[in-house]
C-alpha cells in the first residue's frame, strides 16, 4: 500500500509539518486531518529510490583484489571438506586454511 504525505493546514494559513498515510491507490485523497479536523492538503515530494547500491557495485566491492587492497582477509569455504581456505589477504598473522570442527 502507497504512503502518501499530507500537510495540515491551519486556521491562520500556515502549514503545519508532513504527515503520512498509508493508503490504498483507489481510496479518496483526505480533505480533512483525522485528528484535529483542520483541512490538509497533499504533500507531493520526488519518490525515494536507492540507487546507491547494486549488484554490480556490491560484486565489486566483494572482489578479493579489492577486499586485500583495503586490508580485509576472505575467505572461502571447500564444499567437499567443510573448511575454510584463505583467498584474499596478506595478513601473516591469518591463518591459510580454518576447520571450524576444530573452533
Amino acid at each position: 500500500m502507497p504512503i502518501y504525505q499530507y500537510y495540515e493546514i491551519f486556521p491562520d494559513g500556515s502549514e503545519g509539518e508532513p504527515f503520512d498515510v498509508s493508503q490504498k491507490i483507489n481510496e479518496p485523497t483526505l480533505k480533512v486531518h483525522p485528528i484535529t479536523g483542520n483541512p490538509i492538503k497533499k504533500y507531493f515530494s520526488a519518490p525515494s529510490i536507492n540507487t546507491q547500491y547494486s549488484d554490480k557495485k556490491t560484486k565489486k566491492q566483494l572482489d578479493p583484489s579489492n577486499l586485500q587492497q583495503q586490508g580485509f582477509t576472505q575467505y572461502i569455504k571447500d564444499k567437499t571438506s567443510g573448511k575454510y581456505h584463505k583467498s584474499a589477504g596478506t595478513d601473516p598473522r591469518a591463518p591459510n586454511q580454518i576447520d571450524p570442527k576444530k573452533l
